[in-house]
């Protein structure tokens, strides 16, 4: 991971926990090959997970990591999720580490997982807001005093003012919700939101640094529901065929390989679901 608040702690004694590639402002170059080097030879392959908003000196650093080492065994996965959401995602892949995946699956296993993380925010303004579509009309309801706004951003963008008959659209299967509170107090989410989602937990977690720059506003409530349970994501992970990448040879699932970023065939890409998140199955 590329920040430490992104880490979220392990959810049992088998998830490990991740390790932090740092920008040049608090590394050397010398420093980070070194550091990458004992990395590779301890675990084989690194699966770097990092933000779209991402600083461009930072992102330059994990590529020239990557060249100057001259590995394939790196994957740099480029998110365009809310922070909240890298992170609960980034733990998903800590958890699927341990089973008998191989480093291409795990890494490819990301795009497959983000579908399933539903990550959004309470917002007192929009006015700021550019990641989710944003009506005029809801531009002018952000200048009345109390206003507040449920928004989604993954895996379908949606907008709500909150205390009207709209709902946000929230996930058909059992999942459990992740709480950042900024700098904004309110019940609705760990109330109408998680009752409305059927979660089955929550759990409070500090707000990334990031989030109030991704929502455009320090006064807010990060949330993201999310798979808990290593048996249901080891299921959906396993219901995908595995392929060969024609360009790196490294195993891996879905369309596109995550270490060289190489696609795949559509019709070489089938899956075979196993109807692995009805609700209640976890």
């Amino acid at each position: 991971m590329t920040s430490a608040d992104l880490v979220l702690p392990p959810t049992d004694h088998q998830t490990p926990t991740a390790i932090l590639l740092q920008g040049p402002g608090a590394q050397s170059l010398d420093a980070a090959l070194a550091e990458m080097n004992v990395t590779l030879e301890r675990h084989g392959y690194v699966v770097a997970l990092y933000p779209a908003s991402l600083p461009a000196a930072h992102e330059r650093r994990l590529h020239t990591v990557r060249s100057v080492l001259e590995t394939d065994r790196i994957a740099l996965l480029k998110l365009d999720l809310p922070p909240l959401g890298i992170a609960v995602l980034a733990r998903q892949l800590r958890q699927l580490s341990v089973c008998d995946f191989s480093a291409g699956v795990i890494a490819s296993a990301a795009r497959l997982l983000s579908h399933y993380v539903y990550a959004g925010a309470l917002l007192s303004s929009v006015t700021k807001l550019d990641r989710v579509p944003v009506t005029l009309k809801s531009h002018a309801k952000s200048w009345m005093p109390g206003a507040q706004f449920a928004v989604a951003a993954n895996p379908e963008p949606q907008l709500i003012k909150v205390g009207g008959e709209e709902s946000l659209t929230g996930p058909e299967f059992s999942t459990r919700l992740a709480v950042a509170q900024g700098q904004l107090t309110s019940p609705w989410v760990t109330e109408t939101l998680a009752a409305g989602w059927q979660v089955q937990g929550v759990e409070e977690t500090g707000l990334p640094a990031g989030s109030p720059a991704w929502w455009g506003t320090s006064k807010l409530i990060e949330f993201a529901a999310f798979l808990p349970d290593i048996s249901v994501l080891y299921q959906l992970v396993s219901s995908v065929r595995r392929e060969q990448c024609h360009w790196c040879g490294i195993q891996l699932i879905g369309d596109r390989c995550g270490f060289c970023s190489a696609p795949v065939a559509p019709a070489e890409n089938a899956p075979r679901a196993a109807g692995a998140l009805n609700r209640g199955s976890t």
